[in-house]
């Protein structure tokens, strides 16, 4: 699991901070991170899609959301029992500390 966190968080930062830089033009002087890329870059995306460009950063967005629910709902799925034993110790239900007291 610690690869597919791996490689679902790296793409992640990679775009969002390629996006963020570059929308608000903070270019560190390399055509990469202008605006003018950033801008020419979602009119290729649109003219592909057929889609608006101005409406692709929303839609990226949201699948990326999208993305991540699924990611931790996996990883929340996977760890089920650890899970629902943390909670039980933490709401303090008497199985829980029944059996952590020791028997006498």
């Amino acid at each position: 699991m610690r690869y597919v966190l791996l490689f679902w968080a790296l793409p992640m930062g990679l775009f969002w901070s390629w996006y963020g830089l570059s929308f608000n033009d903070i270019n560190f002087g390399m055509l990469f991170f202008s605006r003018l890329l950033h801008d020419e870059v979602f009119r290729l995306y649109g003219e592909i899609l057929g889609l608006d460009p101005a409406i692709l950063p929303g839609m990226v967005a949201r699948a990326c959301i999208l993305d991540t629910a699924l990611i931790f709902g996996i990883l929340a799925f996977r760890r089920r029992k650890a899970i629902a034993g943390w909670l039980r110790e933490r709401r303090g239900s008497p199985s829980a500390q029944e059996a952590a007291a020791p028997s006498a």
